[in-house]
């Protein structure tokens, strides 16, 4: 039987309009979430990746202080304008665009934003936070891919789970947040990575199964076992002379082969991919509360 389909698109809508509705509350008693954004230069993705959060903010209600700076912005210019954003109270996130210029050290500039508004869950006191469960802003990616699974119906005490990728951004802390003693943890987490030496042998005994490599093709459907939920972070291009753009998308899952064995599995777009930048305003919302003693 083939695979139901976790439509993240959905779930992401479900989760904005929750966070609508909150805002909403929050303006009757004063108070209007802020997001900082900043841009450096011109790089296209990021240009459309930024386009789409103010977009996001927009939609909800939430005020989107935007900045988009040349590409030859000074660092000190840089990291003059986060100290502005971390001393105004009408930002309550900071989000810096990725990849800056090589000419800006980027850990400078994350390490400059006030972990009390890193709505990124980058800063190393929110990711010590997450390590040891203490309450702090989580990562938007691996956040998404629990809410996915939750709001599946997919169990997750208990569950053995194979996240294959171990990059600071998804793998290492999705891996940390699932082996939380919490309602969204309780899972057995193996992490595999480049250096595995037969990643198969871990995948064919989950029940989840987390790729996260940035490869096409990297779990295939002699790798998994029948019944397995299936979530693709991986976002890749791929030519294809059939498309308009000259490429078309596609996962780190073989969907095709794979979704004949799996129960649920996530699409390639449309499934991660919406989840990212609705936690960031999530994070957003929760920082407005903190600040205004709500929480």
């Amino acid at each position: 039987m083939p695979a139901k389909i976790i439509d993240g698109k959905q779930i992401a809508a479900d989760i904005r309009a929750e966070l609508k509705a909150e805002v909403e509350k929050l303006k009757l008693k004063g108070i209007v979430p802020g997001l900082g954004v900043i841009l450096v230069g011109h790089d296209p993705a990021s240009i459309s990746y930024v386009t789409a959060k103010e977009k996001a903010c927009a939609d909800i209600g939430i005020y989107s202080d935007d900045n988009r700076m040349p590409t030859e912005t000074s660092e000190k210019d840089l990291l003059a304008l986060v100290n502005k954003m971390n001393k105004d109270p009408k930002i309550n996130g900071i989000l810096v665009q990725l990849p800056l210029p090589k000419h800006i050290n980027e850990q400078k500039v994350l390490l400059a934003i006030d972990p009390a508004k890193d709505v990124d869950g980058f800063h190393p006191v929110n990711v010590g936070k997450m390590v040891v469960g203490q309450k702090g802003f989580l990562p938007c990616t691996p956040h998404g891919v629990i809410q996915l699974l939750i709001r599946s119906g997919v169990k997750l005490d208990g569950a053995e789970v194979v996240i294959v990728g171990r990059s600071n951004i998804v793998g290492k802390p999705l891996a940390n947040m699932l082996i939380q003693k919490s309602p969204t943890g309780n899972a057995t987490v193996t992490v595999c990575h480049t250096r595995t030496k037969d990643i198969a042998t871990h995948t064919r005994r989950a029940d989840i199964v987390i790729a996260a490599a940035g490869r096409p093709n990297t779990i295939t459907a002699d790798m998994v076992k029948d019944g397995v939920v299936v979530i693709d972070v991986g976002v890749n291009r791929i030519e294809d002379s059939t498309k308009k753009a000259g490429f078309r998308l596609v996962g780190d899952v073989d969907f095709e082969g794979v979704s004949k064995k799996a129960s649920l599995i996530t699409p390639v777009p449309g499934g991660v991919g919406p989840m990212t930048i609705t936690m960031l305003l999530y994070n957003t919302v929760a920082s407005a509360k903190i600040a205004s003693g709500l929480v």
